[in-house]
């Protein structure tokens, strides 16, 4: 009660001296609000402020100044420093999975610290999406064209690391891996796969030992980092799994043996083995005629080692993109298939094969020779109509003018591999016969789908009128390269009816298949999976050729296994077939079967 009174006339008071001052303070006593602990304090408050109404009139022009015991409206409190952070915190939506995979596996190798950041600070997936496309162009070594060779190249790089340097890991998260997808193939490559014996150069001090297996990779000039790069990698654990290092005595199987794989000068008791760990230097080589250069030379190999780590630099940074094209439907037929490979968990290769038969173009004598030309215009687009890819190119055909009539049925092929990330696409592709005028379209929706790292799943299965293997300077370049295989595909007509073979000894059907994500024991690191071909003839449903391969016969394979197989067309009857080739894997109990048909005739 004592309270109450108190707090009673001191709003009294304060209300007579406002009225004295000539101040608006029903305004502030209404907005005066007491504790929720003390209803007869609010009374007294309200009735103040209604009893003070005449003075609200002379008031109302003046700004109502906050005293400090007034509460402010949160609404319109400055938030402190640490409230900025926490909404700056709130306010960034999380990265997806698509694109933290694109961050965190497709471009790990090649994307700036400075790249990084800001696309961590992006907040939509529309700006994600505008800095994806902008960071391609800005390493196009020709950005007057369509394509975009460095981002193919790139995609190339990863499917060929995973391909050959997958140790129980992806091939990509390897150092070699690393290495070649920032840089591209070694100049020259010794390899020693199994170790052995070993010959030292003077400059490790010479001498015999026995060694892991190991790589030395010299690239005879890498922009940003020198001449002569020499690069080392070690496999220790005798599993595959190479590693890049800086110490070159690493491999040095003997190196904790007494008195053996001894150096040069140990050998002539100039130097004892002890003496390699007590040096403070970045290797542990021990003593030979080249010993005392080795200190003076550390600095650089460190120099070198540091730049390899950091992303390759950007050549091309201006550049525009102007895609405005007009497809135009017409009489020329021709027939296209696509097909998905893996690159990694988020990006898949689309091969689009493009077929076009000898009696459906032009022909004019060129120099002798009948010659056929073709421009072919490719537009992959979302289903929200937004350009994703675009590619053109010119196809040309020379045939021998007596020979012209007999090849009316051939079929010219073209090729084109483009990386995209699993979705719907549309996919529209227009050709035009430049001697004869005549053009054609043909537009599908394709469906790339998601390699999950956790699900057995396989590439397209593809059945190819040619099948070779490349020269290690075309590995992964050039039409029809996947990895370190020549790929041709026979493409079916647009009626629906079976790629057809012609039965001759010289014609072979051959068929490619990659397997992924095989389980990989923990105690033998490798899979254990069993592979069952069946060519089955589907008029009598009966198989014509079965046969079983495993992992246990086919060397070093990790979790991505490439399957090859041919057969002779003069083998199989006139008739139309149906490849079966199903995959069991023993590890994690999981089983896939794609199948494909084909004619002979």
């Amino acid at each position: 009660m004592v309270r109450v009174g108190l707090r009673y006339l001191g709003l009294s008071y304060i209300f007579i001296l406002a009225v004295a001052c000539g101040l608006a303070l029903p305004a502030q006593a209404q907005s005066d609000k007491p504790a929720a602990s003390s209803p007869p304090a609010s009374s007294a408050a309200s009735s103040s402020g209604a009893s003070s109404g005449t003075a609200a009139t002379g008031a109302q022009a003046q700004p109502t100044q906050a005293q400090p015991g007034d509460e402010i409206d949160p609404l319109h409190r400055k938030p402190n420093e640490k409230q900025k952070k926490q909404q700056k915190s709130a306010l960034k939506i999380e990265l997806s999975k698509t694109y933290k995979k694109w961050l965190n596996e497709d471009v790990v190798w090649i994307i700036t610290d400075e790249e990084r950041a800001a696309f961590k600070q992006l907040s939509n997936d529309e700006e994600r999406d505008n800095f994806i496309e902008a960071f391609w162009q800005r390493r196009d070594p020709t950005p007057d064209t369509e394509e975009n060779e460095y981002k193919e190249e790139h995609y190339r790089r990863i499917a060929y690391a995973n391909e050959h340097f997958a140790a129980g890991i992806p091939g990509w998260k390897s150092d070699r891996g690393r290495m070649y997808i920032m840089y591209g193939p070694a100049d020259e490559i010794d390899a020693h796969p199994s170790g052995g014996s070993y010959e030292r150069p003077m400059e490790e001090g010479g001498g015999e030992t026995s060694t892991f297996p190991f790589e030395t990779w010299r690239y005879r000039y890498l922009e940003g980092i020198g001449q002569e790069v020499i690069i080392e990698f070690v496999d220790t654990c005798m599993c595959g799994d190479y590693h890049m290092t800086l110490d070159r005595s690493e491999k040095d199987a003997l190196k904790y043996t007494p008195n053996a794989g001894l150096t040069l000068y140990e050998q002539m008791g100039m130097s004892t083995k002890a003496d390699r760990f007590n040096t403070s230097g970045l290797e542990q080589l021990g003593g030979g005629p080249m010993s005392s250069q080795l200190q003076t030379k550390e600095f650089d190999r460190l120099e070198q080692y540091a730049k390899l780590q950091a992303p390759p630099p950007i050549k091309f940074k201006d550049l525009e993109e102007i895609v405005n094209t007009k497809l135009i439907t017409n009489l020329m037929p021709f027939d296209v298939r696509s097909d998905f490979v893996k690159v990694t968990g988020d990006t898949v290769l689309v091969p689009i094969t493009i077929q076009m038969k000898y009696r459906d173009i032009t022909f004019a004598n060129k120099d002798g020779v009948q010659r056929g030309t073709v421009n072919i215009f490719g537009r992959v687009s979302t289903l929200t109509g937004r350009v994703v890819q675009t590619f053109e190119d010119t196809a040309q055909v020379d045939v021998p003018a007596e020979l012209l009539p007999r090849t009316a049925e051939n079929s010219s092929v073209y090729w084109k591999a483009l990386p995209l990330r699993p979705g719907r696409y549309k996919i529209e592709i227009a050709v035009k016969d430049v001697n004869g005028d005549r053009k054609g379209l043909w537009s599908r929706g394709i469906v790339v789908p998601e390699y999950s790292d956790d699900k057995l799943s396989t590439s397209s299965l593809i059945v190819a009128d040619q099948m070779e293997a490349v020269p290690t300077k075309d590995v992964s370049t050039g039409s029809f390269v996947i990895g370190v295989t020549k790929v041709r595909p026979r493409v079916a007509p647009a009626d629906g009816k079976p790629a057809l073979f012609k039965r001759s000894r010289d014609q072979k059907v051959n068929f490619w298949m990659q397997v992924y994500n095989l389980g990989v024991d923990e105690k033998t690191h490798k899979p254990s999976a069993t592979f069952e071909f069946d060519i089955v003839n589907i008029a009598t449903n009966k198989p014509v050729v079965q046969k079983t391969e495993s992992t246990e016969t086919m060397g070093n394979v990790g979790e991505q296994v490439t399957l090859q197989k041919s057969i002779a067309s003069a083998n199989l009857q006139p008739g139309v077939y149906r490849i079966e080739i199903k995959v069991n894997d023993n590890i994690s109990k999981q089983t896939v079967d794609p199948s494909a048909t084909f004619a002979v005739e």
